[in-house]
Protein backbone atom coordinates (compact mmCIF):
# COMPACT_ATOMS: atom_id res chain seq x y z
CA UNK A 1 0.00 0.00 0.00
CA UNK A 2 2.87 2.70 0.72
CA UNK A 3 4.87 1.58 -2.41
CA UNK A 4 1.40 2.29 -4.59
CA UNK A 5 0.99 5.76 -2.32
CA UNK A 6 4.32 6.34 -3.25
CA UNK A 7 4.13 5.28 -6.91
CA UNK A 8 1.12 7.66 -7.14
CA UNK A 9 2.79 10.54 -5.16
CA UNK A 10 5.90 10.73 -7.65
CA UNK A 11 3.79 10.06 -10.91
CA UNK A 12 1.66 13.21 -9.86
CA UNK A 13 4.73 15.09 -8.59
CA UNK A 14 6.32 14.36 -12.58
CA UNK A 15 3.36 15.62 -14.66
CA UNK A 16 2.39 19.11 -12.40
CA UNK A 17 6.30 19.35 -13.31
CA UNK A 18 5.89 18.72 -16.67
CA UNK A 19 3.17 21.04 -17.21
CA UNK A 20 4.76 23.65 -15.50
CA UNK A 21 7.91 23.27 -17.23
CA UNK A 22 5.76 23.50 -20.75
CA UNK A 23 3.63 26.27 -19.67
CA UNK A 24 6.90 28.80 -18.38
CA UNK A 25 10.01 27.93 -20.26
CA UNK A 26 10.06 29.92 -23.55
CA UNK A 27 8.92 28.35 -26.56
CA UNK A 28 9.30 29.80 -30.29
CA UNK A 29 6.92 30.19 -33.20
CA UNK A 30 7.47 31.08 -36.84
CA UNK A 31 4.95 33.57 -37.99
CA UNK A 32 4.12 36.47 -39.97
CA UNK A 33 2.65 39.62 -38.27
CA UNK A 34 -0.66 40.96 -39.41
CA UNK A 35 -2.46 43.16 -37.11
CA UNK A 36 -1.35 44.81 -33.42
CA UNK A 37 -4.17 46.05 -31.23
CA UNK A 38 -5.26 47.23 -27.73
CA UNK A 39 -8.23 45.62 -25.90
CA UNK A 40 -9.78 46.45 -23.07
CA UNK A 41 -9.95 43.29 -20.58
CA UNK A 42 -11.72 42.27 -17.13
CA UNK A 43 -8.75 40.32 -15.72
CA UNK A 44 -9.69 38.56 -12.09
CA UNK A 45 -7.68 39.59 -9.83
CA UNK A 46 -4.77 37.26 -8.96
CA UNK A 47 -4.94 35.33 -12.10
CA UNK A 48 -2.38 33.06 -13.12
CA UNK A 49 -2.90 33.66 -17.05
CA UNK A 50 -2.27 37.33 -16.47
CA UNK A 51 1.10 38.97 -15.74
CA UNK A 52 1.27 42.78 -14.48
CA UNK A 53 0.38 46.43 -15.94
CA UNK A 54 3.19 48.04 -17.51
CA UNK A 55 5.69 49.26 -14.98
CA UNK A 56 4.54 52.10 -13.67
CA UNK A 57 1.12 52.30 -14.39
CA UNK A 58 -1.56 51.33 -11.33
CA UNK A 59 -3.05 47.81 -11.38
CA UNK A 60 -6.75 47.37 -12.28
CA UNK A 61 -8.85 44.30 -12.64
CA UNK A 62 -9.85 46.27 -15.77
CA UNK A 63 -7.14 47.53 -17.97
CA UNK A 64 -5.71 47.96 -21.76
CA UNK A 65 -3.83 44.96 -23.06
CA UNK A 66 -1.76 44.80 -26.26
CA UNK A 67 -1.89 41.99 -28.95
CA UNK A 68 -0.11 40.64 -31.55
CA UNK A 69 -2.03 38.60 -34.23
CA UNK A 70 0.17 36.95 -36.50
CA UNK A 71 -0.40 34.37 -39.40
CA UNK A 72 1.44 30.24 -39.78
CA UNK A 73 2.85 29.41 -42.82
CA UNK A 74 -0.46 26.90 -42.82
CA UNK A 75 -2.68 29.63 -42.67
CA UNK A 76 -3.77 28.97 -39.19
CA UNK A 77 -3.96 31.99 -36.62
CA UNK A 78 -1.88 32.79 -33.76
CA UNK A 79 -2.89 35.60 -31.09
CA UNK A 80 -0.43 36.71 -28.46
CA UNK A 81 -0.97 39.06 -25.57
CA UNK A 82 1.86 41.40 -24.97
CA UNK A 83 2.46 41.91 -21.04
CA UNK A 84 4.91 43.41 -19.08
CA UNK A 85 6.34 40.44 -16.35
CA UNK A 86 8.35 43.35 -14.42
CA UNK A 87 10.20 42.27 -11.42
CA UNK A 88 8.04 39.43 -10.68
CA UNK A 89 7.62 35.46 -11.20
CA UNK A 90 8.28 34.33 -14.27
CA UNK A 91 11.77 36.36 -14.15
CA UNK A 92 11.26 36.98 -18.15
CA UNK A 93 12.26 40.76 -16.84
CA UNK A 94 9.93 42.41 -19.65
CA UNK A 95 9.64 45.89 -19.56
CA UNK A 96 8.79 47.00 -23.27
CA UNK A 97 5.71 45.64 -23.93
CA UNK A 98 4.97 49.40 -26.07
CA UNK A 99 8.36 48.79 -27.58
CA UNK A 100 7.43 45.74 -28.96
CA UNK A 101 4.35 46.61 -30.01
CA UNK A 102 5.54 49.29 -31.92
CA UNK A 103 8.41 46.06 -33.32
CA UNK A 104 5.36 44.25 -33.86
CA UNK A 105 3.29 47.02 -35.81
CA UNK A 106 6.44 47.86 -38.17
CA UNK A 107 6.41 43.97 -38.87
CA UNK A 108 3.38 43.74 -40.18
CA UNK A 109 3.22 46.34 -43.23
CA UNK A 110 5.60 43.74 -45.03
CA UNK A 111 3.36 40.70 -45.90
CA UNK A 112 6.33 38.69 -47.18
CA UNK A 113 8.10 38.91 -43.83
CA UNK A 114 8.76 35.91 -41.10
CA UNK A 115 9.45 36.42 -37.79
CA UNK A 116 9.87 34.57 -34.99
CA UNK A 117 7.92 35.03 -31.63
CA UNK A 118 9.57 33.98 -28.45
CA UNK A 119 6.31 33.49 -26.12
CA UNK A 120 5.38 31.08 -23.21
CA UNK A 121 1.88 29.82 -21.98
CA UNK A 122 -0.53 28.32 -23.69
CA UNK A 123 -4.00 29.29 -26.48
CA UNK A 124 -6.75 28.49 -24.58
CA UNK A 125 -10.10 29.70 -26.45
CA UNK A 126 -12.36 28.04 -24.04
CA UNK A 127 -11.03 30.34 -21.32
CA UNK A 128 -9.95 33.05 -23.45
CA UNK A 129 -6.04 32.42 -22.56
CA UNK A 130 -3.09 34.21 -24.82
CA UNK A 131 0.32 33.15 -24.32
CA UNK A 132 2.45 36.44 -23.84
CA UNK A 133 5.07 37.25 -26.29
CA UNK A 134 8.25 38.44 -25.28
CA UNK A 135 10.37 39.10 -27.81
CA UNK A 136 10.08 38.94 -31.65
CA UNK A 137 13.16 38.15 -34.32
CA UNK A 138 13.23 38.47 -37.98
CA UNK A 139 14.05 35.06 -39.73
CA UNK A 140 14.75 34.24 -43.49
CA UNK A 141 11.60 32.13 -43.98
CA UNK A 142 8.92 29.74 -42.41
CA UNK A 143 11.19 26.67 -42.48
CA UNK A 144 13.77 28.44 -40.41
CA UNK A 145 15.44 26.12 -38.07
CA UNK A 146 15.50 27.33 -34.23
CA UNK A 147 17.36 25.51 -31.62
CA UNK A 148 16.36 25.85 -28.02
CA UNK A 149 19.48 26.19 -26.72
CA UNK A 150 17.96 28.09 -23.29
CA UNK A 151 15.58 25.29 -23.08
CA UNK A 152 18.38 22.82 -23.21
CA UNK A 153 20.88 24.49 -21.07
CA UNK A 154 18.17 24.97 -18.74
CA UNK A 155 16.69 21.23 -18.33
CA UNK A 156 20.09 19.95 -17.78
CA UNK A 157 21.50 21.96 -15.16
CA UNK A 158 17.63 21.34 -13.40
CA UNK A 159 18.55 17.69 -14.21
CA UNK A 160 22.11 18.10 -12.28
CA UNK A 161 20.23 20.11 -9.39
CA UNK A 162 17.83 17.17 -9.13
CA UNK A 163 20.38 14.64 -9.55
CA UNK A 164 22.53 16.18 -6.90
CA UNK A 165 19.71 16.18 -4.59
CA UNK A 166 18.73 12.87 -4.93
CA UNK A 167 22.16 11.25 -4.28
CA UNK A 168 22.22 13.48 -1.20
CA UNK A 169 19.27 12.51 0.09
CA UNK A 170 20.43 8.54 -0.66
CA UNK A 171 23.77 9.07 1.03
CA UNK A 172 21.87 10.64 4.03
CA UNK A 173 19.34 7.63 3.99
CA UNK A 174 22.05 5.07 3.76
CA UNK A 175 23.89 6.65 6.35
CA UNK A 176 21.46 7.53 9.29
CA UNK A 177 17.67 5.73 8.38
CA UNK A 178 19.00 2.38 6.80
CA UNK A 179 20.88 0.91 9.99
CA UNK A 180 17.90 2.28 12.16
CA UNK A 181 15.83 0.43 9.71
CA UNK A 182 17.84 -2.43 9.71
CA UNK A 183 17.91 -2.68 13.55
CA UNK A 184 14.44 -2.33 13.96
CA UNK A 185 13.86 -5.22 11.46
CA UNK A 186 16.57 -7.39 13.15
CA UNK A 187 14.22 -7.15 16.40
CA UNK A 188 11.13 -8.09 14.68
CA UNK A 189 12.65 -10.96 13.33
CA UNK A 190 13.90 -11.55 17.12
CA UNK A 191 10.37 -11.11 18.35
CA UNK A 192 8.99 -13.40 15.46
CA UNK A 193 11.45 -16.35 16.46
CA UNK A 194 10.39 -15.89 20.02
CA UNK A 195 6.94 -15.73 19.27
CA UNK A 196 7.67 -18.71 17.37
CA UNK A 197 9.34 -20.69 19.41
CA UNK A 198 6.65 -19.85 21.91
CA UNK A 199 4.06 -21.09 19.99
CA UNK A 200 5.93 -24.10 18.93
CA UNK A 201 5.72 -25.43 22.38
CA UNK A 202 1.87 -23.88 23.15
CA UNK A 203 1.31 -26.87 20.31
CA UNK A 204 3.54 -29.40 21.88
CA UNK A 205 2.05 -29.46 25.46
CA UNK A 206 -1.27 -29.14 23.70
CA UNK A 207 -0.60 -32.28 21.38
CA UNK A 208 0.35 -33.81 25.22
CA UNK A 209 -2.80 -32.56 26.73
CA UNK A 210 -4.96 -34.24 23.84
CA UNK A 211 -2.56 -37.07 23.95
CA UNK A 212 -3.48 -37.72 27.73
CA UNK A 213 -7.52 -37.17 27.36
CA UNK A 214 -7.65 -39.63 24.41
CA UNK A 215 -5.73 -42.01 26.86
CA UNK A 216 -8.17 -41.51 29.88
CA UNK A 217 -10.80 -41.85 27.26
CA UNK A 218 -9.90 -45.17 26.26
CA UNK A 219 -8.98 -46.37 29.96
CA UNK A 220 -12.54 -45.58 31.86
CA UNK A 221 -15.10 -45.16 28.31
CA UNK A 222 -13.31 -47.91 26.37
CA UNK A 223 -13.18 -45.99 23.01
CA UNK A 224 -10.99 -47.55 20.11
CA UNK A 225 -10.11 -43.77 18.77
Amino acid sequence: MLRTLKIIFTTFLVLITIVLVHYYLPQRDIVRVVDVEVKRMDIHEGSPFWDSPDVGTKSDTKRDVRFISTVRDNGKTRVYRNEDTGWSFPFYLKFDSSDLSAKAADMARNDDQWVAVTHYGWRIRMFSIWPNAVKIKKVDGPNAVLIPWFNIVFLFIVFLIFFFIWRAIRRWKKKNVDPITDKIGEEFDDISKTVGDHAKEAQKELNESRSGFRKFMRRWFGSSK
